[in-house]
């Protein structure tokens, strides 16, 4: 079955609909990608369909080592303690910063109003306003390199949210209502608060998700 896409480039296209099938669970965690596959789903040239693919190795959805097909990538426990830790020593800094001058960042209010508008919703309709809310936090600090810094993170931050949402580990009501306290930490110009209720926020998704796949792995074995 093809996929037609339409876009200004025909790999931004293509990278942004294979994004999209990986994070839904179209194409599943291992499932090989190859060069054409990629060219007979989206009738393009490999050269094209060969670039798609680099870019999503580059995003970190996609993984290979030399010479060897790209694979989606398998998320274990430890990678998402990875994933996590990482963004928690960004985020908790830019979070501390933004409360010394009580920052509170305009766009991040609103993501937060998405989700909440978004409660009575299916978990996984909160995924994108979720990841505005972190990003719209990272970018107030108004520093072209840690936005960068975060963005490199982005595309395993969003596979990890992908499988939180989808298998329902997380309450909607408790995510909004967690960033709120955030937001309200930030205002009330206490760095460590807001901090805390970070890092409280992001160890309470890390160590469910990372306690299910391990439950999993144990039940495969």
């Amino acid at each position: 079955m093809s996929h037609r896409v339409t876009a200004l480039s025909i790999i931004d296209a293509i990278v942004q609909d294979l994004r999209r099938r990986i994070y839904e669970g179209d194409i599943a965690q291992g499932t090989a990608l190859t060069e054409a596959e990629v060219a007979s789903t989206y009738e393009v040239a490999r050269p094209t369909a060969k670039a798609a693919i680099e870019r999503l190795v580059a995003d970190s959805l996609l993984e290979r080592g030399a010479h060897k097909t790209a694979r989606v990538k398998t998320l274990g426990a430890d990678s998402v303690r990875d994933i996590y830790f990482a963004r928690a020593y960004l985020e908790s800094e830019v979070v501390r910063r933004l409360a010394t001058t009580k920052s509170v960042p305009a766009a991040a209010v609103h993501a937060n109003a998405e989700i909440s508008a978004r409660i009575s919703l299916p978990a996984t309709t909160i995924i994108g306003p979720d990841m505005d809310f972190h990003t719209a936090l990272v970018d107030a600090m108004d520093n072209t390199r840690t936005s960068a810094m975060y963005r490199s993170l982005l595309g395993e931050v969003r596979l990890c949210m992908t499988r939180v949402q989808s298998l329902e580990l997380l309450d909607s009501a408790k995510i909004a209502s967690e960033h709120a306290t955030i937001l309200e930490r930030i205002a009330a110009g206490d760095p460590e608060g807001a901090a805390i209720a970070l890092d409280e926020h992001l160890a309470q998704a890390r160590e469910l998700l990372a306690a299910e796949i391990e439950q999993a792995s144990d039940l495969n074995s």
